[in-house]
């Protein structure tokens, strides 16, 4: 490992088969490329915590309740990151960029054609499959 490992919590937005997605600021690690909402968790912070916090303050919604989907440390080189996945199906607000950056909502099948850190590309494949496992269209 390069660094110290940075733990981040990850929510899948979905609704009606699509998925919200925002893209980095062009000033930050892996700018400019695509993301699934969500942030560091805090030193004593829970996972569940953190992803709460970080999606009110990101995409202004309240998570009511997610379901684990995958975990992914990766190494960058520069940085290492531990994500958390969740997909998240159920909460309360419209999910809406709240620091400036692109959004939008997205089908499954768009999502290979896009932009994202290689650390994503795992959960773009556990969040396919979880789309077919769970039969969401």
């Amino acid at each position: 490992m390069s660094t110290k490992e940075v733990h981040v919590a990850v929510g899948v937005v979905i609704n009606n088969g699509q998925i919200f997605l925002t893209k980095r600021l062009d000033n930050v690690h892996q700018g400019g490329k695509w993301e699934f909402p969500g942030g560091k968790v805090e030193h004593g912070e829970s996972v569940y915590g953190a992803l709460y916090r970080e999606l009110q303050e990101e995409i202004a919604i309240d998570t009511l309740s997610c379901i684990p989907l995958i975990k992914i440390s990766h190494d960058y080189g520069d940085k290492c990151v531990l994500l958390d996945v969740y997909i998240v199906n159920n909460y309360q607000g419209e999910p809406q960029a709240q620091e400036g950056q692109e959004e939008g909502w997205y089908a499954l099948e768009e999502l290979q054609a896009l932009d994202f850190p290689k650390a994503n590309d795992a959960i773009v494949e556990a969040v396919i499959s979880w789309f077919k496992e769970n039969r969401v269209e």
